[in-house]
């Protein structure tokens, strides 16, 4: 997209004052590096374009209440970034409730996995005795090869052209606890990996309900269905480096996903970072393939030797570097980067509490998790089907949380018995082949979200106060992510690991020298992990003292 150039106005700082590294975008990626950074005795200016930071974990307002915007849950947030930050310091408080995900059926029965795994298999034997037998194996299993994962995201990508010493020690490394999965682990990491998610469960459970609960965090905020191949490793990462295993994580922050990227943002200007909102980077400024800096929209030129993008790698190397200074094939390379969006999000305030007919009257209890309407694999297929063609989902798969109830601080002042409902809505595509989102669309989606919800808790729809509908096309236009992907780009396997964002830029230095990518297009991929904004902040540290 082409800027208009506004007049130069170059900042200078004043002696002794200038900054080591500017990071772009003020998400909780880029908290964490300008944290790390600003830690090891950096100056670092953060520039976020809208009025305040946190990106996708972010506390909003709606009819009067507090909801989670974007996010909902946080859970998989590295503890070592918790801890190096010292995030409860700050402010950071987590809450996991006992369930994990209370997943209703259509025939009013419903799955429901907990922390407490006991709990979980006698559950599963009013289902299936088979089923209830295999799922402690299972969880192991799930639970053993996230954690090969976890060190894998810890690494640095190797370096392929000129490897170092470094690069063979993390190999050692990797190798040593590849051999510690075992024999019989170390060998099936290796075969499922590539594997369809739905193939991966249907070795280990006979219920369609069972598998579906289980095999949806492969396909969760991507481009993909239960038999799309590659989605078993999208699975397994989302439990690496948490306590997730065969059910997946839920942990709450009190107060929002806000209150991480607050309690990140604290730590960041505690350490001595500065962060500036309001501040719209249109270009990052180079000269002889060196970044010197940045150029806002109000004509500012900010200087420094470092800038670090956690932008997705779409919006950095084709909207803000230079084209000549990038090149016709890496700025190509980086406009094919796959981010097509799927998913829509529907927050919604309530003056009652859903009354769920599989739970039973239990409501209070098994809806503090999250509660996902998937009942089989083929209906997660079919929904993906639609996304395939351009057309919203008329069943679309959701996954919602009610944050109040286990956070009643988001509805505080409100009539009792009110609460917060957020939903994740899949396969609903950035793309349309017919009308855009911009004519009625979204409100139509939000209508079948409702639809959904009502048909397995009924009067839901009655008890709707307020409700907001954001699209893919919200999220590009909002949030700056490319296509409206959550993740700032698909995690199917080629774009992961070394190919993420793609094969030569994987160790978080893009071709401009100084330029580095601290999101979740860099790896280990999305979510709310830190890890990315982590692991870049390591390089870039070690690319500094280098220098010396």
């Amino acid at each position: 997209m082409a800027v208009e150039p506004a007049p130069s106005r170059t900042v200078v700082a004043p002696a002794g004052r200038g900054f080591d590294a500017i990071v772009v975008g003020g998400g909780h990626n880029a908290l964490v590096t300008a944290a790390y950074l600003a830690r090891a005795g950096k100056r670092v200016l953060v520039l976020e374009r809208r009025g305040h930071v946190g990106g996708a974990a972010e506390t909003s307002e709606l009819g009067g209440v507090r909801v989670p915007r974007l996010a909902d849950t946080v859970g998989r947030i590295r503890p070592a970034v918790v801890k190096d930050l010292e995030l409860r310091s700050h402010g950071l408080r987590l809450v996991a409730p006992d369930v994990r995900v209370f997943a209703p059926q259509p025939d009013g029965r419903a799955v429901t996995l907990w922390s407490d795994q006991a709990r979980t298999v006698a559950g599963l034997r009013d289902w299936s005795g088979h089923d209830a037998d295999a799922y402690p194996d299972f969880d192991r299993l799930v639970r053993s090869l996230g954690r090969f994962l976890a060190e894998l995201a810890a690494e640095t990508p190797p370096d392929i052209k000129a490897p170092g010493i470094g690069d063979a020690l993390m190999g050692l490394k990797l190798g040593r606890t590849f051999r510690g999965l075992g024999k019989h682990d170390s060998h099936t990491i290796l075969r499922v990996l590539p594997m369809a998610v739905a193939d991966f469960v249907a070795e280990a459970f006979e219920t369609d309900a069972l598998q579906a609960t289980v095999a949806w965090r492969g396909v969760r905020h991507s481009f993909l269905g239960p038999w799309s191949a590659g989605s078993t490793a999208i699975l397994l990462a989302d439990g690496a480096g948490n306590d997730g295993g065969a059910a997946g994580q839920t942990v709450f922050a009190i107060g929002g996903p806000g209150a991480l990227s607050e309690a990140l943002a604290s730590a960041a200007r505690a350490a001595g970072a500065e962060i500036r909102c309001g501040a719209d980077v249109v270009a990052i400024v180079s000269r002889d393939n060196h970044v010197t800096g940045v150029a806002l929209s109000d004509g500012e030129e900010l200087h420094a030797p470092i800038v670090v993008s956690g932008l997705d790698p779409k919006r950095t190397l084709v909207e803000l570097a230079d084209p000549v200074t990038i090149g016709p094939t890496m700025r190509w390379r980086a406009g094919n980067y796959r981010t097509p969006g799927v998913v829509a999000k529907v927050n919604l305030v309530v003056d009652r509490l859903p009354r769920f007919t599989a739970a039973a009257g239990d409501d209070e209890q098994v809806l503090r998790g999250r509660i996902l309407a998937a009942p089989g694999i083929d209906a997660i297929e079919h929904a993906f089907d639609a996304a395939k063609y351009g057309r919203v989902s008329d069943t679309p798969i959701l996954e919602a949380t009610i944050p109040s109830l286990v956070d009643p601080s988001l509805v505080e002042g409100a009539p009792d018995g009110t609460h917060v409902v957020s939903v994740s809505a899949q396969y609903a595509p950035y793309r349309l082949r017919e009308g855009t989102w911009d004519d009625g669309r979204a409100e139509a989606l939000g209508d079948r979200v409702v639809a959904v919800l009502d048909e397995l808790a009924p009067g839901f729809g009655a008890s709707i106060r307020a409700r907001e509908v954001i699209t893919p096309l919200d999220l590009e236009r909002e949030y700056g992510l490319s296509g409206g992907h959550p993740l700032h780009g698909e995690q199917a396997i080629d774009q992961f690991f070394l190919w993420r964002p793609f094969l030569g830029s994987g160790r978080y230095r893009l071709p401009i020298d100084g330029l580095y990518l601290c999101g979740s297009g860099a790896h280990p991929g999305g979510g709310i992990t830190g890890q990315p904004g982590q692991n870049a902040a390591r390089e870039i540290l070690a690319d500094l003292k280098r220098r010396r």
